[in-house]
């Protein structure tokens, strides 16, 4: 029971960690939304949600539905809960086999203890198969099993470089010419030298800068075994290059430790750095948290690690589930469908949410290409960065361990070897294996 308790409070740190489906508190959202309960002999279902814009997005597909299929109308009630309570509610509502709704998302930091054993989930292989050479595969990857598929992604989380133009102007630099990390590295040379920012940025207290560069080289904390792989060589090699810039003087610890920090927000906005490499999903960071950059920044791929290298890297995630407690399984099947797998669905996970959608075929829709507050902010390619890297996405392994692998880094690893000095890459890496060995026998 004491262990249970830990794992419980580490899924909640992953909130923080692996949050990529929206801004603000997740932990206090709470609500309620309906779609279609004036409609005669609807169809009630259920839906839990721990992000109030989702469920927003939900009662939106479910009123296009409704015009669409008259003959099948649903009633949906959507509810938000706070993270931990839906999470927890939903398994233990699966485990007794009562009380789960038609509907649920399911955070990827979570997904893993849904499909343990004999998944209480619906396969949804009818409907990704035939439309799964126009997404980026690799976003149902981690929401599946055994070969079937159970969680509709909700966007790509492709890792870009965002770089300030303008710092890069007055250094004489010209992003495009950054293919490497070589490259970037000789980059940031410049910068510090001609300008008063510095090129780059190393976070202690979040790991998912560096799992971005870890994973872009086909590697990971643990192994598609399940096998612990904190300290192997290519996880070696990109903290390497973290500690290197620092000690070149091209990179700092950020303000606040994490990219999520308000102190961090007022530092890029003052042009404390010329670039940051995160998820394509923090572009909302940027429009609302630091709004003096608009039109000064643009999105570009990662650099590689070697000529031909990846580019990009997948982080963060939330899966959307029908549980197997439906009573109304083709229905709530079709609707899931319709609400994430369709052409108008992936439209509107990024006119809605502003997210990247896992449905590359309309990245260069006119409806997705309409003008809105991100291409204002960034200019007009951004799905020209996603359509040149939507190859290079590694699905990431997560599992019961990716917490105590979490909290490991951040809490001491990064810190000991960013921040303090205490260790060398290769000793914080060595430790942190042992340490989460230990903590998993």
């Amino acid at each position: 029971m004491k262990n249970y308790k830990i794992l419980v409070f580490l899924f909640g740190l992953l909130l923080f960690i692996l949050a990529g489906c929206g801004g603000g508190s997740e932990e206090e959202a709470t609500g309620t939304a309906t779609a279609g309960e004036d409609i005669e002999n609807a169809t009630e279902l259920t839906m839990w949600t721990f992000v109030e814009l989702h469920m927003e997005f939900f009662t939106d597909a479910a009123n296009r539905w409704n015009e669409e299929n008259p003959d099948r109308p649903i009633h949906l009630k959507a509810e938000t809960y706070p993270y931990d309570q839906m999470h927890n509610n939903l398994l233990l509502a699966l485990q007794s086999g009562k009380g789960a709704p038609d509907i649920a998302d399911i955070e990827i930091g979570r997904f893993p203890n849904f499909l343990e054993g004999e998944p209480q989930l619906h396969a949804m292989n009818e409907y990704v198969e035939p439309e799964i050479e126009n997404f980026v595969k690799s976003r149902f990857d981690i929401y599946a099993k055994d070969g079937n598929y159970y969680g509709m992604p909700t966007h790509v989380g492709a890792s870009v470089m965002y770089y300030n133009k303008e710092i890069l102007e007055e250094a004489g630099v010209d992003p495009d010419s950054i293919l490497t990390w070589d490259d970037f590295v000789e980059a940031g040379k410049q910068v510090t030298e001609k300008t008063d920012s510095v090129m780059f940025n190393s976070f202690p207290g979040d790991y998912l800068p560096f799992w971005q560069m870890v994973s872009q080289q086909d590697s990971d904390f643990i192994d598609t075994e399940g096998n612990i792989t904190i300290n192997n060589q290519e996880n070696l090699r990109a903290l390497e290059l973290l500690k290197e810039m620092q000690d070149l003087g091209i990179s700092e610890v950020a303000p606040g430790g994490e990219p999520h920090a308000e102190e961090y927000y007022q530092y890029m906005n003052e042009g404390g750095a010329a670039a940051i490499a995160m998820p394509a999903w923090y572009m909302g960071r940027f429009t609302d948290y630091m709004t003096d950059l608009e039109g000064k920044m643009v999105v570009r791929p990662l650099p590689a690690f070697e000529e031909g290298g990846k580019r990009s890297a997948g982080m963060g995630g939330t899966g959307t589930v029908v549980t197997n407690q439906t009573e109304h399984e083709t229905l709530a099947k079709d609707f899931l469908a319709y609400a994430k797998l369709s052409k108008e669905a992936n439209i509107k996970l990024w006119t809605v949410l502003g997210f990247d959608p896992p449905r590359h075929d309309v990245w260069d829709d006119p409806a997705v290409l309409e003008e809105n507050k991100f291409f204002r902010y960034f200019g007009d390619d951004i799905f020209d960065t996603l359509t040149d890297i939507k190859d290079e996405i590694n699905a990431v392994n997560i599992t019961e361990n990716t917490p105590a692998i979490a909290t490991e880094l951040n809490t001491n690893t990064l810190n000991n070897i960013l921040r303090d000095g205490a260790q060398t890459p290769e000793e914080g890496l060595k430790s942190a294996q042992e340490a989460v060995e230990s903590q998993i026998e």
